[in-house]
């Protein structure tokens, strides 16, 4: 092993440190109950991986339900603590669209919260669940109008709505029914976060939401008002109140703080204009999760705590009551909870240039998933950190590249991370903070099967998603 591959590499990012330990496990990136056994194989509630490998196969995503209920009553009782005397609690939504099933949706109830759903196949998983309509929303851009009657059958507690043609479709639907549909609208405050930063400018160009934006630069005569006023007009309509979101991925509280204002402020303005009440208010989601050494997550406590304070705030300068609020934290909750595991196959080196005029080796190391089963970095450039989880290692750390085994080049699930050098094939992988987007988003290219979810709690596994089959696969085929 040469020096130049056994120390820090000039093709590491910055954020990305030389490992003193590369058997080490971040506890930010990872399930509460994940951790090396005595023999240094990862272990979950006490199970080791290669039994996991041997019942169930891999790829797998694995899932701790422990994790999962755990950060779901940790959001619950942190905002319910600092909303407590300003509202008397916090309605916390599941995002369901972040990672969904049957078993996951059980918990989000069993656990108070109420669950957030954008399709009629994710209200269907409600229902089979078990979840009462009162307790669900429906978000989405273009519902149909089979989903908006779905969501009217099942008695929704709020439909989410984004546009001005939605309500005059939604309340000609509920009319015929002779209902009433409860409603949030959708606004777009003028604020998008990601990460560390935020914009507090006009973010109009997109496809959510109802602009806020009027023609003379307030809020007088944009379709945010226009909403409202046309919506007090409808007797099919049962107005509740607003909702924003911001963004994903979101480290600090200003961005969630500035909306909230400006939300407030809108509450204000359309009580005094038209004498609408409207005592809800959704400030949406994005709390970030860390997917490497370099991410920050803020713990829900200090996120309630830094909201609650400018809500109190801006309240009380607009002389108005404390609408009931509400979130919708997915990521933040089943992000950590989860891990994919894969099996190494090929491995390769390569020498790259660099600006510099050097030329430094850069490994690959191929497993058995990829693009199918996490689409993120190739869809938002998303990093990942990985760990070697079979066994622990003396040998030094060298630049690695996890990818798949798509026909893509750039099918990459961990572009940049520092592996033991002795990895070999089959030696497994463990890629944490996938519980979110991914299985989520997962595909079926070149005809590879989606991965099962594995449950693990109290030192016992099982399947809540069954991987699929090649018959599968060829069930709709008709040919």
């Amino acid at each position: 092993m040469t020096a130049e591959t056994s120390a820090a590499s000039p093709l590491a990012p910055d954020w990305l440190a030389y490992p003193e330990d590369a058997n080490e496990l971040l506890p930010k990136m990872w399930a509460r109950d994940v951790a090396r056994g005595a023999a240094g194989e990862l272990e979950i509630s006490g199970i080791p991986v290669s039994e996991l490998k041997a019942r169930f196969g891999s790829p797998l995503f694995v899932m701790s339900e422990m994790d999962f209920r755990t950060r779901a009553r940790d959001f619950k009782e942190s905002f319910d603590a600092a909303f407590a005397e300003l509202c008397g609690g916090v309605d916390v939504y599941y995002a369901g669209k972040s990672f969904l099933c049957t078993e996951v949706a059980r918990w989000v109830d069993q656990e108070g919260l109420r669950l957030d759903t954008c399709s009629g196949g994710e209200l269907a998983v409600a229902a089979r669940a078990g979840i009462p309509g009162s307790k669900l929303g429906l978000h989405g851009n273009n519902k149909s109008d089979a989903e908006l009657n779905r969501a009217l059958d099942m008695g929704l507690g709020r439909i989410v709505v984004d546009s001005l043609d939605e309500l005059h479709r939604l309340a000609a639907i509920a009319a015929e029914r002779n209902e009433r549909a409860n409603v949030m609208f959708r606004l777009t405050p003028g604020v998008h976060a990601h990460t560390h930063e935020f914009i507090a400018t006009a973010h109009e160009d997109q496809k959510f939401g109802l602009s806020m934006a009027g023609p003379d630069g307030t809020t007088a005569g944009s379709p945010a008002e226009e909403a409202v006023r046309s919506a007090l007009g409808y007797d099919s309509i049962n107005l509740l109140g607003l909702h924003c979101h911001i963004g994903s991925q979101i480290f600090e509280p200003e961005g969630f703080a500035l909306a909230a204002e400006r939300l407030l402020e809108f509450v204000a303005r359309m009580r005094k204009e038209h004498g609408a009440e409207l005592p809800e208010l959704d400030l949406g989601g994005g709390y970030g999760i860390a997917y490497t050494e370099a991410d920050t997550p803020r713990p829900p406590a200090e996120l309630a705590q830094a909201m609650a304070a400018v809500v109190s705030s801006t309240c009380a300068r607009l002389g108005i009551a404390v609408p009931r609020i509400s979130i919708e934290p997915g990521r933040a909750i089943v992000g950590p909870t989860t891990f994919t595991l894969y099996e190494t196959g090929t491995l390769k080196t390569v020498n790259v240039d660099t600006p510099d005029g050097g030329t430094y080796p850069r490994r690959y190391v191929s497993v058995d998933g990829g693009m199918s089963d996490n689409a993120r970095p190739v869809l938002y450039d998303a990093d990942y950190s990985v760990a070697l989880a079979s066994r622990v290692t003396q040998e030094p750390a060298i630049i690695s590249r996890v990818v798949g085994k798509h026909c893509e080049s750039g099918d990459i699930v961990v572009r940049d991370a520092y592996l033991p050098a002795d990895i070999a094939a089959g030696d497994l992988l463990a890629v944490p903070g996938t519980g979110a987007y991914c299985w989520a988003l997962a595909s079926n290219y070149n005809y590879v099967a989606r991965p099962g979810v594995v449950a693990v709690a109290d030192g016992q596994a099982r399947l809540i998603v069954r991987g699929e089959t090649e018959e599968d696969l060829l069930a709709r085929d008709l040919g």
